[in-house]
């Protein structure tokens, strides 16, 4: 007992909300912040042990055609919709829906965060999610930070050009 509530003092689980996510028995989408990078990863949970499936970092985005000069924008809502894209080309396999788990990260319209879930969707994921809460496509594809022939390059090489 004494770890669940250190845990909960120090803000780093909140234990109802987990319990309500290891309930519905669906693999999760797991996505993280870090000062660098956009952490994604498909977890499923068996007797509330956590196994990773798949998992993407968006430094991995410097594989596909990211230039390393805008190495520094690894955590924009570009790279965030990048990472989801190709979160869900690399867990094509499943097949039911996943949940979304944002752990306590807050809920934004239009953050980083759901701009992973729009990537993830568009590879053919199936996550229940209001479109209103998505960023809006200039911000995702880069025209208000001069990303987008950098987005569109990627985005081609994810799809299968590499």
């Amino acid at each position: 007992m004494k770890l669940d509530k250190k845990r909960r003092i120090e803000h780093k689980t909140n234990y109802r909300k987990r319990l309500d996510l290891l309930k519905s028995e669906s693999p999760r989408l797991v996505i993280r912040k870090t000062n660098r990078y956009i952490i994604l990863q498909i977890i499923e949970s068996k007797d509330a042990q956590d196994s990773v499936l798949y998992t993407v970092n968006t430094r991995e985005l410097l594989e596909y055609g990211w230039p390393e000069n805008k190495k520094g924008s690894l955590k924009s809502i570009t790279a965030a919709y990048l990472g989801g894209l190709l979160l869900g080309k690399k867990a094509k396999e499943i097949k039911g829906r996943v949940i979304l788990d944002t752990g306590l990260i807050p809920s934004t319209k239009g953050s980083r965060i759901y701009a992973s879930v729009k990537g993830t969707i568009d590879s053919g994921l199936k996550i229940n999610c209001d479109a209103k809460v998505f960023p809006s496509k200039d911000k995702i594809e880069g025209k208000e930070n001069e990303l987008i022939d950098i987005f569109n390059k990627v985005k081609g090489n994810i799809g299968g050009n590499k």
